[in-house]
């Protein structure tokens, strides 16, 4: 049979078979559209093919039409055993019965689907062969997820530890699950068929009551725990009831003991402190809040006493973090032994620790218990077959008078702890309102010397320094200056410290010697190649690995022999100690560059320090200076500085010379060089240059 000179439905009603002629064609069709239908010939070629059909296998109409149905929709495997059956039902009249049966797409993926058959025969005996096809894909995912879901169901079963119980409206135990045999505690027997509420011990059986007596107020879903004795203990359950559709009660219970433990053990790690069992910051802080609350409500005080271990850390550097750990444990429990019961102790970390006192009337009532406190750490502390003594610094801070909030009373307890350190340790010291100015004073000066290189806010004066034999400048002393436009003028006094602190001091100090150099060179230039520049290292920069290359670059880039600059180093740095120190010193010793021991006599051990390091120059502090006129004591203390100075190789400048008598006895007393307002304020570049103008022209 030819290929056929049609392909609409609407053109082959010479081919469609009698049962779905007439005049509801369209409407059975409409019916069925979502129904692939396809129709053969005696040699299983294309004569009908339905839009269905092109969305189902991926072929249209058009390509469909006149191929057969092996080399379209019939897979390799099942390929002879179609031909065979086709040609039985044709040659034989063996129908083909309806099947489940897998055929493949355009694509060539495969396509589950129900086929049912029909064999037709037309107006010449042709024998026509309809297949009625029904996409099985969205069933098998449907019956696919059903059995996952039952497998799921399964697993859950066995892995969770429940106990799942199915009781009626009475509370009649009616089926049980427990894959786990021994978490029943209880055989079958003894509570199948029974109510639940029989087989309970009366204070379960209680919970048990009220939860399903409001059931139905809740949604039908009710959580609960209850306490339990069973054979191998104490236990903790949690039950959880549900609501059934046919008035049944499902009812799952856990074993959660185990979980309640490692729960209370989870709070208490983060409530507690960990080495000395001691409420930690965060308990502390919790109930110094609900303390003010109560205080606030009852208009009571309270106090805040803030302590820390004197001298702690080198207990530990020096013995180890192990005697280190004992002895913090000992001092909890010194802490715990001299409080009353209603007081807290916590640690705060490290050495510090804080207690919360309650209930007094005033300040002083906090000194029985803070002079218990002294006296108690001044008894010999007895680790590991050694003695030790180990004092407390403690600062005390009042609600509601020194702070209304627990932040507030913690920083200023812990102000006035640094002023009791101050005064010698070993003792207490009680807030005060100047040291809040302090504090919020600090605080802004953190606050914007961040920053503060970056919006242009410091500047570089220079004091002029003099030779007292020739009366000519022999060079500056670098001065940082910051103006900031919320605070204003900062002296070097307040901001040094804080740019110490913050770390901030390294790029400052860098921004100083590059200022400084690049002066320098202009300078010389103009005035005279001798002239040197004195510039201050703080400590902080010494812990600095890059200092040395740094300061090598920055002399390289400005041009500037290392014999012109002079770095003025503080006793403050050589009291430090640390290996680093000797090594940078030596370094810069033998960089060319001049070392200057600045504001001697005003520490512990200048002498030892002069005669270890290759020191050029000594800076005579200004406060010897300012009585050298009046003071006998004070002029024989420069004139010995400046004897031995001298006996050991080194230059001697006298800073803060203001009067022509001071200049007079130090001339006297053989000074080399001076600084001060005798002679000029530190001045910004431009005024430096007019100052070396008119101080040429006129000495």
């Amino acid at each position: 049979m030819g290929k056929p000179k049609c392909n609409s439905l609407q053109n082959i009603n010479c081919q469609v078979p009698s049962f779905i002629k007439g005049n509801d064609f369209f409407q059975i069709f409409n019916h069925l559209v979502s129904i692939s239908i396809q129709g053969y010939d005696e040699n299983r070629r294309v004569i009908y093919w339905n839009k269905a059909s092109e969305e189902l296998y991926g072929y249209s109409a058009i390509e469909a039409m006149g191929q057969k149905m092996e080399d379209l929709i019939i897979p390799d495997p099942i390929r002879e055993n179609v031909i065979i059956a086709h040609q039985q039902w044709v040659r034989q009249g063996i129908s083909i019965p309806s099947a489940e049966i897998t055929l493949r797409c355009a694509d060539n993926s495969l396509v589950d689907v129900f086929s049912n058959h029909i064999m037709y025969s037309n107006e010449v005996n042709e024998k026509q062969m309809y297949c009625i096809d029904i996409n099985l894909s969205s069933f098998k995912r449907v019956e696919a997820q059903a059995q996952q879901k039952e497998l799921l169901l399964q697993t859950v079963f066995k892995a969770v530890p429940d106990l799942f119980f199915l009781m009626d409206h009475n509370t009649v135990i009616l089926d049980y699950y427990a894959d786990i045999k021994n978490i029943l505690h209880i055989k079958p027997e003894m509570f199948m068929g029974k109510s639940m509420l029989d087989v309970l011990p009366e204070n379960a059986a209680d919970l048990f009551k009220q939860n399903i007596d409001s059931l139905s107020k809740n949604h039908g879903l009710k959580t609960f725990e209850y306490q339990l004795e069973v054979p191998i203990g104490f236990r903790v359950f949690e039950a959880r009831l549900s609501q059934l559709p046919n008035n049944q009660i499902a009812a799952i219970i856990r074993d959660v003991t185990d979980k309640k433990v490692a729960e209370e053990r989870i709070l208490h790690q983060a409530h507690y402190d960990s080495l000395t069992d001691l409420p930690n910051r965060f308990l502390a802080l919790d109930r110094l809040a609900e303390l003010l609350v109560k205080a606030q409500r009852n208009n009571d005080k309270v106090a805040v006493l803030f302590l820390d271990l004197d001298d702690f850390k080198k207990i530990n550097d020096t013995l180890g973090h192990e005697i280190g750990d004992k002895l913090l444990m000992e001092s909890a429990e010194r802490l715990r032994t001299a409080l009353r019961n209603e007081d807290t102790v916590g640690r705060l970390g490290g050495d510090e620790f804080i207690i919360l006192l309650k209930g007094i009337l005033d300040a002083s009532d906090t000194l029985p218990i803070t002079e218990n406190l002294l006296k108690k750490f001044r008894e010999p502390f007895k680790i590991d077959g050694r003695e030790l003594i180990l004092t407390v610094s403690v600062g005390i801070s009042v609600y509601p008078e020194d702070g209304r909030t627990p932040s507030q009373l913690l920083r200023n307890a812990d102000a006035a702890m640094y002023q009791a350190k101050a005064l010698g340790r070993n003792t207490y010291s009680f807030f005060t309102e100047a040291m809040n100015i302090d504090i919020s004073r600090n605080l802004n000066l953190e606050e914007q010397i961040r920053g503060a290189l970056e919006r242009r806010e410091f500047e570089v004066y220079y004091q002029p320094q003099i030779d007292v034999d020739s009366g000519r400048i022999i060079g500056a002393e670098a001065l940082l200056r910051w103006h900031n436009q919320t605070l204003g003028n900062v002296s070097p006094v307040e901001f040094i410290p804080v740019a110490e602190k913050t770390g901030l001091i390294v790029p400052i100090g860098e921004f100083v010697l590059k200022q400084a150099l690049s002066l320098l060179s202009q300078w010389q230039k103009s005035y005279d190649c001798r002239l040197r520049m004195a510039v201050n290292l703080s400590p902080r920069q010494f812990r600095d690995p890059e200092l040395i290359n740094f300061v090598k670059n920055a002399l390289n880039e400005a041009n500037i022999s290392a014999s012109s600059l002079e770095l003025e180093i503080t006793e403050g740095v050589l009291m430090i100690g640390h290996s680093y120190i000797d090594e940078a010193l030596s370094a810069l010793a033998e960089l060319g560059v001049l070392l200057s021991m600045d504001d001697f006599g005003t520490g512990y051990s200048s002498l030892s320090y002069l005669r270890q390091y290759s020191f050029d120059v000594l800076k005579v502090d200004r406060s010897f200076i300012s009585g050298i006129a009046d003071d006998s004591a004070d002029r024989n203390l420069v004139n010995a500085a400046i004897s031995m100075a001298h006996s050991l190789g080194m230059k001697v400048v006298a800073e803060g010379v203001e009067t022509e008598e001071q200049m007079y006895i130090l001339e006297e007393l053989n000074c080399d060089y001076v600084q001060g307002f005798l002679f000029s304020k530190p001045l910004p570049v431009k005024e430096l240059y007019k100052f070396s103008a008119n101080f040429k022209n006129t000495s």
